[in-house]
């Protein structure tokens, strides 16, 4: 997206309000906030008008709404283990492949949907349990570091989105490599990469949690290919390597394509100048059109309700999608941006301007008035 996309798209927000670049004397966040005109007091009521508008429909949703439905999502996908691993065995290629699409499938479900609803919260009150299941579905499941994914993820990508150099999803950037190679070969490469990352990442943690996340990660792994070797009956431990590297990549594709498709593009901000929260979240996050396939295993909070996630970061995936229609209709009737676009339409904007969106760095939005 060209920076003069980026100014038309927050262009929504009124002329008066918004200037390419600050001008000596434009208006600022300081003590003249206090004024129930200044545009800082009113993008803050809107938050407020909003929050009470989606925590109105959470109290009167019931459980099953607000967890019952992912949980109901999260246990299919533990009772289909034993069928995937028993398909392996099968001397049919049809059966065989069904097993490795059911592992495929059921490994994404717990690496995203588990990790991501469990890193923000969204699977239990409990303090207790919240943190069994992040470190189950992160540490175990997706060989990282629950406390690197933590922090990565809610306190600098939340806190942060689209502010350069802290929540701007550079991380997802690896310039050496060309666009046909990131977007198409490199993903392949996930299984490995993911693991070996996160043991660079361990060497800022302190040793106990060092030692317990190589034990957690270790026991995910292992028991991957013990389960390979004794319930599928591979008898080539290079076999089941191979199988493991194909079930835990079967859906990297669009795993890095949505991390990098609903950000990456969109305005970013400086650290000293970003906007309000509604508006950092509205102008800087996309939603993508929903997809059986991505809605099950990522989650609606990852591709249709992206922005509402972003917004209201610890409801479940199934309350995203409830609160959508709220949310989009108040957005618009404010005249605030709500960024959709095709999964199709973004990958070819990215093959298209790979080294814009990619390589080079960012231009800087600023929004006069709203920080």
């Amino acid at each position: 997206m060209e920076p003069e996309e980026r100014r038309r798209v927050s262009g929504n927000l009124g002329s008066s309000q918004q200037t390419a670049k600050e001008t000596p004397g434009s208006p600022t966040c300081n003590d003249s906030c206090s004024d129930p005109g200044h545009p800082g007091v009113k993008e803050g009521m809107l938050m407020g008008e909003l929050e009470a508008l989606v925590q109105e429909m959470v109290k009167t949703s019931s459980w099953w709404e607000r967890r019952g439905l992912d949980w109901f999502i999260l246990a299919l996908n533990f009772l289909a283990l034993p069928l995937g691993f028993l398909c392996l065995r099968s001397q049919s290629t049809l059966i065989f492949a069904l097993g490795i699409i059911i592992l495929g499938v059921v490994h994404h479900t717990f690496t995203v949907k588990g990790s991501h609803l469990a890193s923000h919260g969204a699977l239990s009150n409990s303090k207790h349990w919240s943190r069994f299941w992040v470190l189950f579905f992160v540490e175990v499941c997706t060989s990282f570091t629950a406390e690197q994914a933590t922090h990565g993820h809610v306190k600098l990508h939340h806190g942060y989105t689209n502010v350069v150099g802290l929540g701007d999803s550079s991380t997802w950037k690896v310039p050496i490599l060309n666009r046909y190679v990131y977007m198409f070969f490199a993903p392949l490469m996930l299984p490995i990469i993911t693991p070996l990352v996160a043991l660079g990442l361990l060497r800022k943690e302190e040793p106990r949690i060092v030692l317990r996340t190589l034990c957690l990660m270790s026991l995910g792994l292992f028991s991957h290919y013990w389960l390979l070797i004794k319930v599928s009956g591979f008898q080539s431990p290079g076999f089941a390597l191979l199988c493991m590297l194909i079930t835990r990549g079967l859906l990297a594709h669009p795993y890095i394509h949505v991390n990098i498709f609903q950000h990456i593009g969109l305005p970013m901000f400086s650290l000293d100048k970003k906007p309000r929260r509604i508006h950092m979240m509205s102008l800087g996050v996309l939603n993508l059109p929903r997809n059986p396939i991505l809605d099950w295993t990522f989650g609606h909070s990852l591709i249709s309700c992206h922005v509402e996630h972003h917004l209201f970061p610890r409801l479940s995936d199934n309350m995203c999608l409830k609160v959508k229609p709220v949310v989009s209709q108040f957005l618009q009737r404010n005249h605030l941006p709500y960024n959709e676009d095709s999964y199709l339409s973004r990958l070819s904007l990215f093959l298209s301007r790979y080294e814009e969106l990619m390589v080079h760095a960012p231009p800087i939005t600023d929004l006069v008035g709203l920080q």
